[in-house]
């Protein structure tokens, strides 16, 4: 009985390395069969051929080694890294931005609000701002306005 087994899966184990075909009769039923007839078309689903034996197909990429799948990997790493960087100086850049438009705004409105403003001059004297110099800080603070605030 134990040889019985043993022989049993060795045999087995031979024929599943046998070619496995695949053809259509005339009467259009497909079959499948380690041998097929003569006069048919036959697609090999299976080879009988080790898998070493087998070349490789034109137009098919052979596997990877691990170094080639590591390099791609590091790669990717970096490319994805570059990515966030450059997300964060963009993202960065708008807050900036944002807040210098804030800040133009404000002195907008404080330069047509008020009633007086006073300045200093080179001397750190303080000087209250006459209508032509507000006018033209109030054409300024605009001008930022629309070049922050788009």
């Amino acid at each position: 009985m134990k040889y019985s087994l043993a022989i049993f899966l060795l045999l087995t184990s031979i024929t599943s390395h046998a070619a496995l075909n695949k053809w259509v009769d005339a009467d259009g039923k497909v079959h499948y069969s380690d041998t097929a007839p003569s006069d048919v078309k036959v697609k090999t689903l299976r080879s009988s051929a080790a898998p070493e034996a087998i070349t490789p197909v034109s137009g098919v990429a052979a596997p990877k080694s691990l170094a080639e799948r590591n390099a791609e990997w590091k790669k990717s790493q970096k490319s994805k890294e570059e990515a966030a960087q450059k997300a964060a100086q963009e993202q960065e850049a708008a807050l900036v931005k944002q807040k210098n438009c804030e800040t133009a705004r404000n002195n907008l409105a404080t330069l047509e609000n008020s009633p007086a403003i006073a300045t200093y001059n080179e001397k750190y004297e303080r000087v209250l701002m006459d209508d032509a110099a507000r006018k033209q800080s109030i054409d300024e603070a605009r001008k930022l306005i629309s070049s922050f605030c788009n």
